[in-house]
């Protein structure tokens, strides 16, 4: 098997009430192509998902958020949900947090509802994304141009809309965290 991602460390950045399926698929996928993922949370030990409007299960948290340092992470992943990233992007820390990956100019790929965190750390504008069709004006009143595509990739962002979208947006993100490895190493 390819161990693309092999040696990259991703974050995966959650608060209760995320899309499961959107962590779930995508930490599986990175983790079998050689990737360390690490559930990073402001909530301690467990963090909850959901399936759209019930709740599914509970794991266990990596790293409380306060603890976590955006340099010991190659890429991060933000999955939806409604309640996650709304909990997300009024927490200060987690805000940072997605802001310095912007800053080192790491990959990021957000799915749903994740890119809503994108908004309130301030690196959308100019950019070309998608979304759950309910952020659509949130995104463009930041400046972003939304897209209704499956999967968009703009610099070092890739973003998909919903779960029915997860195999295009999995594979694009193992192919944009695969070319921070070749950054890392060539640095």
């Amino acid at each position: 098997m390819s161990q693309e991602l092999e040696g990259i460390n991703i974050a995966i950045l959650v608060a209760d009430g995320f899309e499961q399926v959107e962590m779930t698929q995508p930490r599986q996928a990175f983790n079998d192509q050689g990737a360390s993922t690490y559930i990073i949370s402001p909530m301690e030990e467990q963090v909850r998902g959901w399936n759209h409007f019930d709740k599914a299960d509970e794991f266990a948290v990596d790293l409380l958020l306060d603890k976590a340092n955006p340099e010991d992470y190659d890429a991060l992943l933000l999955p939806g949900g409604v309640a996650n990233p709304d909990q997300l992007r009024t927490n200060e820390t987690a805000v940072k947090f997605i802001k310095a990956f912007f800053e080192a100019d790491k990959p990021v790929a957000a799915i749903c509802h994740g890119s809503w965190t994108l908004i309130e750390a301030d690196v959308v504008k100019g950019r070309i994304i998608t979304s759950w069709p309910s952020l659509k004006t949130d995104l463009k009143n930041a400046g972003a141009s939304w897209v209704d595509q499956e999967v968009v990739i703009n610099g070092n962002l890739v973003s998909s809309r919903n779960p029915d979208d997860l195999p295009a947006f999995i594979n694009t993100a193992i192919a944009l965290f695969s070319s921070q490895k070749v950054k890392s190493q060539s640095a």
